[in-house]
């Protein structure tokens, strides 16, 4: 079959090399796709928020699935787009991405289900935030309701910062939304936990760590994401019970009930303290640099289980893993989560040999005259798979530094709870 895969990050690559595979997949048709996409399917340069184009182009090459990678799409309705136009598409639909499309929603949703979360208050003007901060000790988080490519999220540690954030989204610092949700800071060890979920019910698909500070022993602005491993050790078989009794179950009924069911990959960002899981948010797709952890260690067909979905059979197949764990470490622009330069020549990649256990997955990349060149803040992610983590992280920090790029930089201590531990 023909498949039509929409993204162009590392976790779009990850997928791809997945997707190819599968026995079922003869051809791959990435929408826009990046340099390393490039290297195994055929890329179509398009904006991908276009739908009536998008779709035009997933007839003319007889695409039989489309796969949604980013979140903007799924928010913005393309699955109900495409299911209308009687076109195979796995993801959730525009009503059930709202779990990441808008905190506020999501926030309501935990209030009425009594889903363990930060204590919380959806703020539209000044007046609210004041109330809130009347109430509230510090540190407190300032979240854009809407969506924010990664950089929505702050931690402030002075009323100050909570004012001067709160005044910069209201005045439209970002496109989706002007509200903000303002909630207490939990202290504890951030985990995400991945479910793949049709009408009838879900299963298990993987968990994670990710470092989403710029800087080592998680200081600095948040990033999309410096780096990530899994399994994450932190969720053991009681923390699963209760993320699932406490959040996940209340989230699917709560969406069932409002006749728009979940179907997709669900990834829940939880906060563990004292043994107790809090949600922190809902993404509707795979995360990244997540998806670089996880899907290395899927054993299973992805096509297989993505099509299981879409028939409501989920319950009909077995998801298998490997054993080993994984970890990825992301190469950055110099100046990112700031600015940034674009169209950098990356010189060494092609001569780094890989083992079948470690891979490379490109993120912000792009071929122009046969140059590999930088085209975003995250440019590469470096994955390998392996018995131990603090083994994993030497071999992935031997092959960044044969790539030897000057105008990078990255992260040396992904990891380093666990591997200090």
């Amino acid at each position: 079959m023909n498949i039509g895969l929409i993204g162009s990050g590392g976790r779009e690559h990850a997928i791809c090399e997945k997707l190819l595979e599968s026995k079922l997949t003869s051809k791959i048709i990435c929408f826009p796709g990046n340099a390393g996409t490039a290297k195994i399917a055929k890329n179509v340069d398009i904006d991908i928020l276009n739908f009536n184009l998008l779709l035009r182009y997933i007839n003319f090459y007889r695409i039989n699935l489309v796969v949604v990678g980013p979140e903007e799409p799924l928010v913005k309705g393309l699955v109900d787009f495409l299911m209308k136009n009687k076109i195979k598409v796995f993801g959730p639909n525009k009503f059930a991405s709202k779990l990441e499309g808008s905190k506020g929603f999501m926030k309501k949703l935990c209030e009425e289900n009594n889903i363990p979360t930060a204590k919380f208050k959806i703020c539209q003007n000044k007046k609210h935030v004041f109330q809130f901060l009347e109430k509230s000790n510090l540190p407190l988080v300032v979240k854009a309701d809407g969506l924010a490519a990664g950089k929505g999220v702050t931690i402030c540690n002075s009323k100050k910062k909570v004012l001067q954030i709160s005044e910069e989204i209201f005045k439209g610092k970002f496109k989706s939304s002007k509200k903000i949700v303002l909630e207490e800071f939990l202290k504890g060890e951030e985990a995400s936990y991945f479910l793949i979920v049709d009408e009838k019910g879900f299963k298990f698909f993987g968990t994670a760590q990710d470092h989403k500070r710029v800087g080592e022993k998680d200081i600095g602005p948040n990033t999309g994401g410096m780096g990530a491993y899994s399994p994450a050790p932190i969720i053991n078989k009681k923390i699963e019970k209760k993320i699932i009794n406490k959040i996940v179950k209340p989230t699917l009924n709560a969406l069932k009930k409002k006749n728009n069911p979940y179907k997709g990959i669900l990834y829940v960002g939880l906060m563990i303290k004292q043994n107790e899981p809090y949600l922190i948010e809902y993404n509707v797709r795979m995360g990244d640099p997540e998806c670089q952890v996880i899907l290395p260690r899927l054993k299973t067909d992805l096509v297989k289980i993505l099509l299981s979905v879409i028939k409501n059979n989920l319950n009909k197949i077995q998801i298998k893993w490997k054993k080993e764990k994984c970890m990825t470490i992301v190469i950055c622009s110099k100046g990112y989560p700031g600015n940034y330069k674009r169209n950098v020549l990356i010189k060494n990649l092609s001569s780094i040999r890989l083992d079948k256990k470690s891979f490379v997955y490109h993120a912000g990349t792009k071929i122009e005259n046969n140059l590999l060149l930088s085209n975003g803040g995250r440019v590469l992610n470096f994955s390998s798979l392996g018995k131990s983590f603090f083994d994993v992280r030497k071999k992935i920090l031997k092959l960044i530094d044969k790539l030897n790029w000057k105008r990078g930089f990255f992260r040396k201590d992904i990891g380093w709870r666990i591997i200090s531990k």
